[in-house]
């Protein structure tokens, strides 16, 4: 492991921490990102920075956002540069919009495992203003990710992303560069934000609620799922074709057609 000679923070099990020590790797990420002159780069848990000072001088501005103090404080001393800035805050409560202004965030980063679905949705939440997205992630939460139909790893998190991002699963990376070593494989993955979802949706919020209702009760048929999330507006499963299937069995085309459906269904059933 080649590891720069400094000094180091203690890693909190409670902040789901564990510091990223090899500088190849970090080289490696940092070359898998390809970071421009003229990009504005978010980066999400900097630790003690192995990612951060290779951004740094290859980036117009670099914005490192942690919610442990004693992170931010350590690589304000190690790091004198003018182009980062170092923001002591949640991620999950950070301002995205108001971080980006009138350009596009690049995001990276190594995230926190225990809070990665909340982490991606956030993302997903705030598209309009990110550019691309290259994270470290669990390497089970990146084949979610990259998942197809009819298989166990598809989900809300296959559906969510591949409907508005092109996502791609880069490399996998041992827990041996990692401090503590995690129990898991991790994976470094990339997503592209598009610039309308694939397939048209006709709300996208009734889509993910839709979505996360059926898939959080994937054994059920849709008929059977459906009926505990049509509750909610005091609608009745209607009759469409192809309702004894499984969530899993449908494709995120078939998925966006069942919600424009239905939604068409609810708020106008005479024409329906």
């Amino acid at each position: 492991m080649n590891t720069p000679n400094r000094s180091h923070v203690r890693p909190k099990q409670s902040l789901g921490q564990n510091f990223l020590r090899d500088d190849n790797l970090a080289r490696k990420i940092v070359s898998a990102i390809t970071p421009r002159h003229n990009d504005v780069v978010l980066e999400i848990g900097p630790g003690e920075g192995a990612l951060t000072r290779h951004l740094a001088p290859a980036v117009h501005r670099l914005i490192a956002v942690d919610i442990d103090r004693r992170v931010i404080d350590h690589l304000r001393e190690e790091i004198n540069d003018t182009r980062v800035t170092f923001l002591h805050q949640d991620f999950l409560a950070t301002d995205l919009p108001a971080l980006a202004g009138a350009v596009k965030l690049r995001v990276v980063g190594n995230i926190p495992y225990n809070i990665t679905s909340p982490i991606l949705f956030h993302l997903l939440d705030h598209r309009t203003h990110i550019s691309d997205i290259t994270l470290m992630v669990q390497k089970e939460v990146a084949r979610r990710l990259v998942a197809s139909p009819s298989t166990k790893e598809y989900g809300i998190l296959s559906v969510s992303f591949q409907l508005f991002t092109d996502v791609r699963l880069l490399f996998d990376v041992s827990p041996h560069v990692f401090v503590p070593q995690p129990k898991v494989v991790s994976s470094l993955i990339h997503a592209e934000m598009l610039a309308a979802p694939r397939f048209p949706v006709s709300s996208e919020e009734f889509f993910r609620r839709m979505v996360r209702s059926i898939f959080g009760k994937r054994r059920k048929t849709l008929r059977n799922s459906l009926l505990y999330f049509l509750q909610e507006f005091d609608s009745a499963v209607p009759p469409f074709a192809g309702l004894h299937r499984r969530p899993e069995e449908l494709s995120i085309q078939q998925l966006v057609e069942l919600s424009n459906d239905l939604h068409s269904y609810i708020h106008h059933p005479l024409t329906a």
